[in-house]
């Protein structure tokens, strides 16, 4: 409960800051790379592309206008939410680095042990995922 509690308020914290220091999209992680190398990567800060008021980079120019191509393809689920939370019913924040890859849709975890929990079930957590995900968005 209390790691419950926990989460939803540091996920509270950093949609607030968020704006306000100009985040890099995905922490500078390369989306296109969960993709094609199936795993995270760092972005370079000279390879960007702006896509809805988010600056997202990528390790490679081919990555970049992949991207540009798309974005739709590789935006995380949930609008990068911990996908283990949002199947709970909860919004906490997702950490670029606890990815994966399902029927070619990104999914963010907040670390390690909730995405250990996530891989239990990942078909029901992303049904429950998407039947809660309309009403807890923003």
């Amino acid at each position: 409960m209390f790691k419950s509690m926990l989460i939803a308020l540091a996920a509270m914290v950093l949609s607030l800051l968020a704006p306000l220091v100009g985040a890099t999209a995905l922490s500078g992680h390369d989306p296109v790379a969960y993709f094609s190398a199936g795993k995270p990567i760092k972005g370079i800060k000279t390879i960007t592309h702006q896509y809805r008021g988010q600056t997202y980079q990528f390790s490679s120019t081919a990555n970049r206008d992949t991207f540009a191509a798309n974005p739709q393809n590789f935006l995380p689920q949930y609008d990068g939410y911990c996908a283990w939370a949002v199947a709970q019913g909860q919004l906490a924040p997702g950490d670029p680095a606890f990815a994966k890859v399902v029927n070619n849709k990104l999914y963010f975890n907040f670390d390690r042990d909730i995405a250990a929990r996530w891989e239990k079930d990942i078909p029901g957590f992303i049904k429950s995922g998407d039947a809660h995900w309309p009403k807890i968005r923003k």
